[in-house]
Formats: structure tokens, C-alpha cells, sequence
């Protein structure tokens, strides 16, 4: 089955995630590296999040932004955020754990109102929208540390902070 492909990768990233989240400071959680950057918490707080996108693109056929409200829940502390990966990381391995083949192969589409961003097979989404994406801002998070001077954790080995 497709899903048992997906699990053990998103159970990985989850813990790479939650070790990078433990170290954010809640006194620096207005800091921003440039005027167009997301403040810390906004990003760590987009990134805890992130992990409930695997459940939320296999549990509907899209998104349209022109509709769609949303209201993440938001963290004040390192605390939080891993509290908040935690419970999507449940609903995102359930989800996942109980997705057949044949669901992960339909398609799913992002758009806004009439115009439409992309349709892929729920599984390329849950690689892109959902694992990729997350990657993607943690390792923003990880520059973000380092220009706060603040030891940054290995994901796929020790980083320059840590001892082999």
C-alpha cells in the first residue's frame, strides 16, 4: 500500500520538526531577519502547522482560497508549537494509516475562485503542499537560529552545534 511509503517520512520529518521547534524563543518571537521575512513566530507557528496538511488534503478534493477561512491555531512558546505538531501529527498519521490507494490517486486541486493553481493526485499533493513545504520553511527556521546565534539541531546528521 501507498500509505506505508508515506509513514515512516512523515513520522521522520515530525521529529526532525519538533526538535527544530523546541528551540524557539519566545523572546524573540517578533524577530524578523528582512522586512519581508515572516517574524519567528509566525514561521514556526505556519510550520507546526504544516504537519496537519498531510490529514487535510486526504480528508477533502481541495482547497479554494476564495473560500476557504482560515484560522490556524496559534503558540506563544516552544512549548506550544510542539503541543500543536503533536496533535496534527496524530490526525495526519491517522489519516494517512486509514488512506487507501485508490483515494491517494484521486486528484486534488488548489485554486481561488475560477482560477486554478494545480491538480495533482492527492499523494504528489501530500509530497509538495504538505512534507515538501514543511522541509522547506523549517530549514528557513534553521537559518533564522543561526542568525540568532541559537544552536541549531541536526536533521539528516549533526549540524556545525553538535558532536558526531
Amino acid at each position: 500500500m501507498i500509505n506505508q511509503t508515506l509513514l515512516p517520512e512523515l513520522k521522520q520529518e515530525a521529529a526532525n520538526t519538533k526538535k527544530m521547534l523546541e528551540r524557539m524563543p519566545a523572546d524573540k518571537w517578533d524577530w524578523k531577519p528582512h522586512g519581508k521575512s515572516f517574524s519567528l513566530g509566525k514561521l514556526a507557528n505556519h510550520v507546526a502547522d504544516l504537519l496537519n496538511w498531510t490529514a487535510f488534503t486526504i480528508g477533502s478534493d481541495g482547497i479554494d482560497w476564495a473560500e476557504f477561512k482560515y484560522q490556524p491555531e496559534e503558540a506563544t512558546d516552544a512549548a506550544g508549537l510542539v503541543a500543536i505538531a503533536d496533535k496534527h501529527l496524530q490526525a495526519s498519521v491517522k489519516a494517512l494509516e486509514e488512506a487507501s490507494d485508490e483515494q491517494l490517486m484521486q486528484p486534488w486541486t488548489m485554486r481561488s475562485g475560477d482560477q486554478v493553481f494545480f491538480t495533482m493526485p492527492r499523494i504528489a499533493v501530500i509530497r509538495t503542499f504538505a512534507m515538501n513545504h514543511l522541509i522547506h520553511h523549517r530549514a528557513q527556521l534553521s537559518v533564522y537560529l543561526r542568525l540568532l546565534d541559537i544552536p541549531v539541531p541536526g536533521m539528516y546528521g549533526p549540524t556545525a552545534d553538535e558532536e558526531m
